[in-house]
C-alpha cells in the first residue's frame, strides 16, 4: 500500500509541474481590491503551495485532535 501512494503522489506531483509549466502567458489575477498581472506559473506555482500548506495545517490539527481522545 505504502508504494502505492508513493506512485500516486509522484504521478500527481509530475501532472501538477506539467500544468504549471505549460502556462507561462501573464494572466489578470484579482484578490479582494487588489489586481495584478503575473504570469499564470507563479498563479498555479502559488495556488498549490497553498493548497498543501492547508492540506499539511489540516492533517496536524486532525492528528492533535485524535491524541487528546
Amino acid at each position: 500500500m505504502r508504494k502505492v501512494k508513493l506512485i500516486a503522489v509522484l504521478l500527481l506531483s509530475f501532472a501538477l509541474v506539467m500544468v504549471v509549466a505549460q502556462n507561462t502567458a501573464p494572466i489578470e489575477a484579482r484578490f479582494l481590491w487588489l489586481t495584478a498581472e503575473v504570469p499564470a506559473i507563479l498563479l498555479l506555482f502559488l495556488t498549490a503551495v497553498g493548497g498543501f500548506v492547508v492540506g499539511i495545517l489540516t492533517s496536524l490539527l486532525i492528528g492533535r485532535a485524535h491524541q487528546k481522545k
